[in-house]
C-alpha cells in the first residue's frame, strides 16, 4: 500500500496501538496545592521546593539582567535538574530500510495519553532507581552501547524552562534481532517521520533524537517537489549561503559578546510572582504557572508519585522561514539567549515565542516576523501542526510547529540572523549545544517531509 492510503492506515494502525497500550495501563494526573506534594519540601529558608532523595530535580529562583534585550531585567522560577539523562533509540536495517524501537510512553503532562517515544527516555536518577522502581527497559545497549553508533551527543533542553538541562541523544544501530517487549515496537524510520504531521503524537524527546540522525536515503534523480528538495539540501557540500566556519565564527562572537547573567535566587524572593491557592504564578497571569501534581499509574517503574511542574499559559508558536538559494534549502535560524542554557546562545528558530506574553510590551518588543509567520499564504506553508512538549515536567506544554517557505529576505543584514542551508544544521547537530530543543523538532519535522510532502488529510 502506498500513497496516501498508506500513510493514512499507518497513522490508524497507531494510532490504534497507542489506544490498546492506553488500554493496559493506567495514568492519572490531578493538580494539588504545592505545600501537600508527599517527598517534597520547601527550604525554610529559600523556599525553593526539593525531593527529600536531594535526587530529580529542584525548582529554584532565577535573577536575569539581559541590558540589550527588549526586557532588560526579570526574575522567574526555574527548573533546576543538573544530571544528564539519556534518550536513545534502537535502529535495525530490514532489507536495507531503517527501522526503530518506538515505545508508547504515557507521561503526567501529556496531552492525549501515550505517545511515541525513544526506546530508552530515563533521568540519572530514574535508571539508577531512587524510585525504587523497576528496571528501565535497554537500557544497556546505550550505557555500554552495543552496535554501531550512529548518534551520540549531548544536547539542551528549553531554555527559559530549564537551568543547564541536558541529556544524551543517542541512535545505536544493532544486527542481531531485539525483540519488542510489551509497549515497544519496531516501525519503519519512514512511518515515524510522517507521524510527526500528527498533533501530540511524537514526543519531544523522540523528535530531538530524530533531528540528530544522518540522512537514511535521499532524493531519487528526477524526483520533484518540496520533499525532494529538502533530501537534496542535505547533502554535504551543496552550496551555503555562508560558509561553516562564517557561521561558527558569528556564533562563537555573539556568545562572547552577549551581556546575560543569570544568578540563583531563592524562589521565596522572586519579584512580580506570588505564591497563592497551592500554585507560583506570574502577578499579569502571563508565562507559565509552578503547580502541583499527584500521579497514580500502572505499567510504569513505579505507580505513583507526587511532583511539581511547569504549566505554561498559552501556546507557543515556533516556526522556521525556509528559502531556496542557488537550489538550495536554507533556514533563517536565529541566534537566540535563554537564561538557562549552557552556552550563553544557541541556533533558534526565526520565530519562537508565546503572543500573549508580549500583549503588555510595546511593538519594538515583539518577535520580528512574527506577524508574518501568523498571515502567510496557505501556498507557502509546508508544515503546521501542534505538538507536545516535554510531559514529564511540563504540564500540557503545546506549540504550533511551522515551516513557511519564502522567496526573499525579510531582515537583511540582521545581526542576530542567518541562512544556514539544511545539510549545515545536520553539521551542527554532530555537537552540543548549537541548535536548541525547538530548532531540532522542526528539523525532524522537515526530515519528514522528504518522503512525501504532503500534510494528508490524516493527519489532521
Amino acid at each position: 500500500m502506498t500513497g496516501a492510503r498508506g500513510e493514512e492506515a499507518a497513522i490508524i494502525d497507531v494510532r490504534g496501538w497507542l489506544a490498546e497500550i492506553a488500554g493496559h495501563t493506567f495514568m492519572q494526573a490531578t493538580r494539588v496545592p504545592l505545600d501537600e506534594l508527599t517527598g517534597w519540601r520547601e527550604d525554610p529558608e529559600t523556599g525553593d521546593i526539593r525531593h527529600r532523595s536531594g535526587r530529580f530535580f529542584t525548582v529554584e529562583g532565577l535573577d536575569v539582567r539581559h541590558p540589550a534585550g527588549p526586557v532588560t531585567s526579570w526574575t522567574q522560577p526555574i527548573i533546576n535538574q543538573p544530571e544528564a539523562g539519556i534518550l536513545g533509540i534502537l535502529l535495525k536495517r530490514v532489507d536495507g530500510v531503517p527501522y526503530l524501537l518506538m515505545q508508547a510512553k504515557n507521561e503526567p503532562g501529556n496531552v492525549g495519553g501515550p505517545q511515541l517515544s525513544p526506546t530508552v527516555q530515563a533521568t540519572r536518577s530514574n535508571y539508577t532507581r531512587v524510585h525504587e522502581g523497576r528496571r528501565v527497559p535497554y537500557l544497556g545497549f546505550f550505557r555500554e552501547p552495543r552496535g554501531r553508533v550512529l548518534v551520540d551527543v549531548r544536547q539542551s533542553e528549553q531554555g527559559a524552562w530549564f537551568y543547564r538541562k541536558r541529556n544524551r541523544n543517542m541512535v545505536v544501530e544493532v544486527a542481531a534481532h531485539v525483540p519488542a517487549a510489551e509497549g515497544f515496537r519496531w516501525m519503519p524510520l519512514r512511518h515515524v517521520h510522517e507521524l510527526l504531521a500528527v498533533p501530540d503524537l511524537v514526543n519531544m524527546d523522540a523528535r530531538t533524537v530524530l533531528a540528530c540522525l544522518p540522512p537514511q536515503g535521499g532524493a531519487r534523480d528526477g524526483d520533484e517537489g518540496f520533499g525532494a528538495l529538502v533530501a537534496r539540501s542535505r547533502v554535504p557540500g551543496r552550496r551555503a549561503a555562508h560558509g561553516m566556519g562564517e557561521i561558527l565564527s558569528w556564533l562563537s562572537g555573539l556568545r562572547s559578546t552577549t551581556d546575560i547573567q543569570a544568578r540563583p535566587l531563592a524562589l521565596g524572593r522572586l519579584r512580580g510572582w506570588r505564591r497563592a491557592g497551592g500554585r507560583i504564578a506570574h502577578d499579569t497571569g502571563r508565562f507559565f504557572e509552578v503547580i502541583g501534581v499527584r500521579v497514580r499509574a500502572h505499567g510504569r517503574e513505579v505507580g505513583g508519585w507526587d511532583q511539581p511542574m511547569i504549566a505554561p499559559v498559552g501556546t507557543g508558536v515556533v516556526a522556521f522561514l525556509v528559502m531556496r538559494i542557488g537550489g538550495v534549502l536554507h533556514a533563517l535560524a536565529h541566534a537566540r539567549a535563554d537564561p538557562g542554557y549552557t552556552d550563553v546562545v544557541e541556533l533558534a528558530p526565526t520565530v519562537q515565542c508565546t503572543p500573549g506574553n508580549y500583549d503588555h510590551l510595546p511593538p519594538r518588543a515583539r518577535p520580528p516576523l512574527l506577524t508574518e509567520v501568523l498571515a502567510a499564504r496557505p501556498d507557502s506553508v509546508r508544515f503546521d501542526t501542534v505538538l507536545s512538549e516535554e510531559g514529564g515536567r511540563f504540564y500540557r506544554a503545546r506549540n504550533r510547529y511551522l515551516v513557511v517557505e519564502t522567496d526573499e529576505d525579510p531582515l537583511p543584514g540582521h545581526p542576530d540572523f542567518r541562512w544556514l542551508a539544511l545539510h549545515q544544521l545536520d553539521e551542527l547537530l554532530r555537537h552540543s549545544y548549537y541548535l536548541n530543543v525547538e530548532a531540532r523538532t522542526l528539523v525532524a519535522c522537515l526530515h519528514g517531509l522528504t518522503r512525501d510532502e504532503r500534510l494528508t488529510a490524516a493527519a489532521r
